[in-house]
């Protein structure tokens, strides 16, 4: 607040200076008196200063609700015909003052004219450099995104390949063929389906939670061959309407397995549900004394970024001592793109 005001202090000081030094070439203090020069400068300092900090305000204003990089026309227009309206009515409501108030006409003056001829061709070109300025931070942001996603993908992918889950996966397989074929091949299928699902999601920026919670519970069923009634996983969600971030309820699972100890004393028990417009991953804690090498926290960190390029919602994690608890903020379903 005290940068905001004094910034704008500075911009009134030298809006001041330049209104009196414009003056100068219409009014000339030596060719005609002080006072009409001091009279003519405040009036055209006042003009700038009504002119610039309003004009910016109100772009500022219709910014915030209309997008430059997903409504630009209707943003360039609107922010046009409120520059016009908010600048003729600034000019000759300080005209109507003058006039008035000091018994000083100006409407004829060049100097009321020449300011606004001035005005909307300054605000043309802010226009124009505003669209441009939030189009490449758009392209920005998208890039970083792009670039977000990727990463989980492959760290999700690596997650998989690594030797530690095929192992697991080919030692359960394993036991399962001698014990239950008809579970050993449903075993195969869902495992063909995780590392598929990875695959075809790689280039989307959000996918359906549908989509996710179904990816999810083929994801556990090879977590729960391996756990038995050690992993106990609740999910109650209602699937239809948004959509979320590609593996982030797989990332979290995963997350919840590899730093807790599961064992028939101490079973993990995690709740995946809905509340409001969130979707909530929570776990019951208990630690495991020597964590894998790969458990350094990156998983969440880009869970987090990645959300704070889809979402103006944040994602929310909380840790009670006996509880570990993450908030998704759910996304309003779009039509996923490519490269984004």
């Amino acid at each position: 607040m005290k940068k905001f005001c004094l910034e704008n202090w500075k911009t009134i000081v030298w809006l001041t200076l330049a209104g009196f030094a414009t003056t100068m070439f219409w009014v000339p203090p030596w060719e005609r008196p002080l006072v009409i020069f001091f009279r003519v400068g405040s009036f055209t300092a006042f003009l700038w200063i009504l002119l610039w900090l309003g004009n910016s305000y109100t772009s500022h204003l219709v910014s915030n609700r209309i997008s430059w990089t997903e409504q630009p026309v209707l943003r360039f227009m609107v922010g046009m015909v409120v520059m016009i309206v908010y600048t003729l009515a600034a000019v000759f409501s300080l005209v109507l003052f003058y006039d008035f108030a000091l018994n000083v006409r100006f409407m004829d003056a060049d100097l009321v004219w020449s300011p606004l001829i001035i005005t909307f061709i300054i605000s043309l070109f802010m226009h124009g450099r505003g669209f441009l300025r939030n189009w490449k931070a758009a392209e920005l942001n998208s890039a970083q995104l792009q670039k977000e996603s990727i990463k989980a993908q492959y760290d999700s992918l690596k997650n998989q390949v690594n030797p530690h889950f095929l192992f697991n996966s080919l030692n359960a397989l394993t036991n399962l063929i001698y014990e239950d074929q008809d579970k050993a091949a449903r075993f195969v299928k869902q495992l063909s389906e995780v590392y598929r699902y990875v695959l075809d999601t790689q280039n989307r920026e959000v996918v359906a939670l549908a989509d996710e919670v179904k990816f999810l519970k083929s994801y556990l069923f090879l977590q729960q061959i391996r756990f038995g009634d050690k992993l106990k996983v609740d999910i109650d969600i209602d699937p239809s309407g948004a959509d979320v971030a590609p593996l982030v309820l797989q990332m979290l699972v995963e997350n919840a397995i590899k730093h807790n100890v599961i064992s028939n004393d101490q079973p993990l028990t995690i709740r995946i549900y809905k509340e409001g417009e969130k979707i909530i991953v929570e776990n019951n804690i208990q630690k495991k004394n020597v964590l894998p090498e790969d458990s350094r926290g990156i998983g969440l960190e880009n869970i987090r970024r990645r959300y704070s390029f889809l979402s103006s919602d944040n994602v929310e994690v909380g840790n009670t001592g006996q509880r570990f608890k993450v908030s998704l903020p759910l996304i309003q379903h779009r039509t996923p793109k490519t490269e984004h």
